[in-house]
């Protein structure tokens, strides 16, 4: 059998606060891009996880979203037997692109026919990520860690992802926050065009991007580089 595994973007992320978890409260818009991890999977006499592709080399193989998820599915007994899982990894680790999560949320919604109830979820989000509801739909508005809206806005456009070869950790980045932002209220709430969409979301920001930049200049000449090419929207970093 063969998945197809999508990354997703930020085309906005604020950051609202830290809870008393540690982690930290965002809202985000996001979409689903047509770059993806290629997953294999047949039954086996025991679980063999093989990572192959351009970016296998910094996934950990003893403990990832795969080991992870399906200790989970066994533990809910939503699955028994074992399985050989192939993972051509086309989407990079720690590129704020969710390659990890995504292919935790694909194979959960193979072995569950696409349809996962609610009480699942929180119990995947909380050991896979909190960006798991993210790969639920196409396109997602997350108005805090708790509340994830099917954006009303849907719509192709070309996007150009660029990886610059840094392996910038979420962990690290989140602890050089400082500063909070406060919600963009309802905007994202309500239906509007292409056109209008895209215009709130220039006007937006991520607010971990300048953390990121100040760390790593070349992802501030990426940016601004992108930023003069001629049909360009706007520029923006995904993720951490």
């Amino acid at each position: 059998m063969r998945i197809k595994s999508f990354a997703k973007i930020n085309l906005t992320l604020r950051v609202l606060k830290k809870l008393k978890n540690k982690m930290h409260d965002i809202e985000t818009n996001t979409m689903l891009v047509d770059l993806f991890d290629e997953i294999n999977l047949k039954r086996n006499k025991k679980d063999v996880i093989i990572f192959n592709g351009k970016f296998k080399d910094n996934v950990n193989l003893k403990k990832n979203t795969i080991t992870d998820t399906l200790f989970l599915l066994r533990k809910l007994k939503i699955i028994k037997s074992y399985y050989k899982i192939t993972i051509k990894k086309n989407i990079p680790v720690y590129s704020g692109l969710g390659g990890g999560t995504s292919n935790s949320v694909s194979i959960i919604k193979y072995f569950l026919k696409n349809e996962i109830k609610e009480k699942l979820i929180k119990i995947f989000e909380q050991k896979i990520g909190s960006d798991f509801r993210l790969f639920l739909n196409n396109s997602s508005f997350q108005k805090n860690l708790g509340k994830v809206l099917k954006s009303k806005v849907n719509f192709s456009s070309y996007i150009l992802i660029i990886f610059p070869n840094i392996n910038c950790k979420t962990k690290n980045i989140y602890k050089m926050v400082k500063n909070f932002s406060s919600s963009s209220g309802k905007i994202y709430e309500k239906k509007y065009s292409k056109e209008k969409f895209i215009e709130n979301v220039k006007k937006d920001r991520n607010d971990l991007q300048k953390l990121v930049e100040k760390k790593y200049s070349k992802i501030s000449i990426l940016l601004r580089s992108i930023d003069k090419l001629k049909g360009c929207n706007f520029s923006r970093m995904t993720g951490s």
